[in-house]
């Protein structure tokens, strides 16, 4: 069996290890170390997972377990953890609460410091390693000798590390590529670059699809035969939520489709309602007949990721959105032109802009869907310079904000790392009802605090607007953010999604260019 201990010294190593290669060679080291059958597990252990999704024990009360006192010596086994773990999640009925507690303070107790430390870490989604999951693939690929992108894309088809892991050490390159996409098990979506301007796409895709880009909620809708469901982009099923999208997609002349696409809310006028009042539809409690005949949702749709047996992940843009076409009416499909003209890819943005909506996409014709992967096959152009920041602190306010949690500590994600790193601070922008928002759950996600202010789990996504990048030796990277204020929370992003460093560097260099030429 695979000691605990073995995971909690390699997760110590990573956090003092600042290379990335060197980081996935230790975490190599440590699969190969571990029992053959246990590797799948310590590798969702170490990328900072658990097979359980709820625990039912508040945050509180995990972080408390690491002041327990600690065992002298290792005796716990990395299966014997997830059997514990999977006894808690299971507890039910009355004095369920207290056996968890129970069973978790046991766990505790025979875990040794070091254990403590990674035992409350991956509990709490606080693994300060920096390993991401993202590296520990890389690592299970070595590991394994499978090629890391056939693992990739088994994961991103699967959406489960610990499946494709052993996958990749059980049955190799054939095992993973047998993994296929399947109706109602959503995939990540792909995602885009930002690039300067219409030029600079068009530099860099030559001929392209340029498509309105909407200020909406991103979902994946999958549909076999009567049955339909609609998913975010975290994966999370609406569809009650959608009765609008349903019926739309259930009468399309298909007997299964995927599709990728955005939902918004609009005014009578057909202009966008701003996000947050699309983001109503997707609430905790929904009264959802009154919601949608005061708020009823519009979905546009991009791409065609399935069709009626057939899979099309590795065809062409052209193909995909060919098929698409054929399948889904125009009316419910995203505004679109091909062209290599930036005058007429000029005009195109004008128009997206002069209709309410964000700018555009630009994609290159002849590009696979790489789900869940960020690249240069997908540009998003916007006017306005805005970074989806995590907030990672929020300061006391004063005055007429006394009493709230206001101005806000910003980091990007280091692509390396895994770390998100700070940029630099606001508290422009926030209305009395964000305040109040993001007191409450600031407050929900606090890991500590001093006189001033209350430290958060880097979980909360906040789109932010900045003139421009500017050089400082006061934060970590050497760049800070210059006039930055609020636009709007994300709570349809996860924090993995966040813009990252090489954003904000190519940011700064697009703005220091521009500074140049005035």
């Amino acid at each position: 069996m695979t000691a605990l201990s073995l995971l909690a010294e390699t997760s110590e190593r990573l956090a003092a290890t600042p290379k990335r290669t060197q980081k996935r060679a230790q975490l190599v080291a440590t699969l190969l170390a571990c029992e053959p059958g246990e590797r799948a597990l310590a590798a969702s252990y170490l990328a900072g997972s658990v097979r359980q999704p709820k625990l039912g024990v508040g945050y509180a009360q995990l972080g408390g377990m690491r002041e327990l006192p600690a065992a002298d010596a290792p005796t716990l086994q990395v299966r014997e953890v997830d059997g514990v773990l999977e006894r808690i999640a299971t507890e039910s009925g009355a004095g369920s609460v207290a056996r968890r507690l129970e069973l978790l303070t046991q766990l505790f107790t025979r875990a040794t410091t070091s254990e403590q430390r990674f035992l409350g870490g991956l509990l709490l989604g606080e693994l300060r390693q920096g390993a991401v999951e993202s590296l520990v693939v890389d690592a299970v690929a070595e590991a394994a000798q499978v090629d890391n992108a056939l693992l990739r894309r088994a994961l991103m088809l699967s959406g489960d590390l610990e499946h494709v892991t052993q996958l990749a050490f059980d049955a190799g390159a054939e095992g993973l590529a047998g993994v296929r996409l399947r109706l109602f098990r959503p995939i990540l979506p792909m995602l885009a670059e930002p690039a300067a301007d219409v030029k600079a796409a068009l530099l860099q895709l030559g001929e392209a699809a340029l498509e309105y880009k909407l200020d909406g909620a991103r979902i994946q809708v999958h549909r076999d035969r009567e049955q339909v469901r609609v998913y975010t982009r975290t994966g999370n099923d609406v569809t009650n939520a959608v009765p609008e999208v349903v019926e739309l997609v259930a009468g399309l002349p298909r007997q299964e489709l995927v599709l990728d696409g955005e939902v918004l809310a609009l005014r009578p006028d057909g202009t966008p309602l701003p996000f947050q009042e699309t983001m109503r539809r997707f609430g905790r409690k929904l009264d959802v007949p009154a919601l949608q005949a005061t708020l009823p949702l519009s979905a546009y749709f991009f791409d065609c990721l399935h069709c009626d047996g057939q899979t099309l992940l590795d065809a062409p843009t052209r193909e995909r959105v060919a098929i698409l076409e054929a399948a889904v009416p125009a009316a419910a499909r995203m505004q679109r032109i091909v062209t290599r003209d930036v005058a007429e890819a000029s005009a195109f943005v004008d128009a997206a802009l002069a209709a309410g909506h964000e700018g555009v996409m630009a994609k290159a014709l002849d590009a696979p869907y790489a789900a869940g992967k960020r690249g240069a096959n997908w540009l998003k152009i916007k006017r306005a310079h805005t970074l989806d920041l995590v907030v990672l602190a929020a300061e006391w306010g004063s005055g007429r904000r006394k009493g709230t949690l206001s101005n806000l500590h910003l980091g990007a994600r280091d692509e390396d790392t895994g770390e998100f790193v700070m940029l630099g601070k606001t508290f422009k922008g926030l209305t009395d009802e964000l305040l109040r928002f993001q007191t409450q759950a600031f407050l929900e996600r606090e890991t500590r605090r001093d006189a001033y202010t209350v430290y958060v789990r880097p979980e909360l996504v906040v789109e932010i607007a900045v003139s421009d990048i500017q050089k400082s030796p006061r934060y970590p990277a050497g760049l800070a953010l210059r006039l930055a204020r609020v636009k709007r929370y994300r709570p349809d992003k996860p924090a993995n999604e966040a813009s990252t460093l090489a954003e904000v560097r190519a940011l700064y260099a697009q703005t220091a260019q521009a500074a140049g030429e005035s």
